[in-house]
């Protein structure tokens, strides 16, 4: 391809992903222009004519996929399933199947190398289920449609990064799903892609799974069983691998630029300093005002990078969802698809 193509999918129609993708477009109309890359957004052009109208932004023309690879600026690649245009802020299976639809044809085009990675706006789990799509989020939906186990999700702001060992389960279930393989799995991914993104010799934390990590086992000994052993493995082998560092520290010291990258245990774990740091709130309203932060796929054959919130139903269609994050992980699987990426 002569420049990047990102397939941009909307996400749920009934929340802000319609929205963020237009102003995106319009903050990145320079380098769009300038053939830095293109972008195919994927989904209802209904949708986002709903949207144009909302923020007075025009909306891109509609391409098919054999113009994608010559595609320059922004084009609309309609889904199939368009034409039933949901209410905003509505849980239904309607939007569901619209946000399936449209993530299942960009991953495809993508494995046809058309485009460079996907990026996606946000989804609702329970209008994805309810369209009978029953996943619990992006991350195993695009395993299962590449045909993946064991895929990872890290999220990202700026050098804050943290991978999971698990994500959508029971906080009962961590332990038993926290394995020396899983662990070695999560660490091996995030690895290869701190050196994708330039860094040749990352340093990795591993958050424990017990306070203290385990306080010599009085509270556990998942951390000196289990975790203990991985971390002296990848130190003999010549990498930067710590732990485990007690969940209540191992984040001030990758703020403090200690570390890289941190691998966490469960999903709230990882993702609440991550949030905590990427909300910007209004002070007056207590509002969020924006978001930074990005998600990334680990371990798929195919690049996906995506926004670090939900759909916002509470907000969609009054014109005030910020796109801040859309553009930070549009730029992420840039960086990540760049010929010259650290292999």
């Amino acid at each position: 391809m002569a420049r990047p193509v990102i397939a941009l999918t909307l996400g749920d129609p009934a929340g802000i992903g319609p929205e963020i993708a237009l102003k995106a477009v319009a903050r990145l109309k320079g380098r769009l222009a300038a053939s830095e890359f293109a972008l195919a957004l994927v989904g209802d052009p209904d949708a986002l004519d709903r949207a144009g109208a909302l923020l007075s932004l025009p909306t891109p023309p509609i391409v098919t996929e054999p113009d994608l690879p010559t595609l320059l600026g922004a084009g609309v690649l309609p889904i199939a399933s368009a034409g039933n245009l949901v209410r905003w802020g509505e849980v239904s299976a309607d939007g569901g199947e619209q946000a399936y639809q449209a993530v299942a044809l960009a991953t495809g085009l993508a494995q046809k190398g058309q485009v460079a990675a996907i990026v996606t706006a946000p989804l609702n789990k329970e209008a994805l289920h309810l369209a009978g799509h029953p996943y619990a989020g992006h991350t195993e939906l695009l395993a299962d449609l590449t045909g993946v186990t064991g895929s990872v999700m890290m999220l990202a702001h700026g050098p804050f990064r943290v991978s999971h060992v698990t994500t959508h389960c029971a906080l009962e279930d961590v332990p038993r799903r926290a394995t020396a393989e899983r662990i070695s799995r999560v660490l091996d991914l995030t690895l290869a892609t701190l050196r994708k993104l330039g860094i040749k010799w990352p340093r990795i934390a591993i958050a424990a799974l017990n306070p203290h990590a385990g306080e010599g086992g009085i509270f556990g000994r998942h951390d000196i069983d289990v975790t203990e052993p991985i971390v002296r493995d990848y130190f003999a082998r010549g990498e930067q691998v710590f732990g485990p560092i007690p969940g209540d520290t191992v984040f001030v010291k990758l703020r403090g630029r200690e570390y890289d990258a941190v691998v966490a245990m469960y999903h709230d774990q990882g993702h609440i300093p991550v949030k905590l740091l990427g909300f910007n709130i209004d002070p007056e309203s207590g509002r969020w005002t924006a978001l930074s932060g990005v998600n990334v796929s680990l371990g798929l054959p195919i690049i996906r990078t995506s926004v670090d919130h939900g759909t916002a139903f509470d907000i969609a269609g009054k014109g005030l969802a910020d796109e801040t994050s859309l553009i930070e992980a549009i730029d992420y699987a840039l960086q990540l698809a760049a010929p010259d990426a650290h292999q």
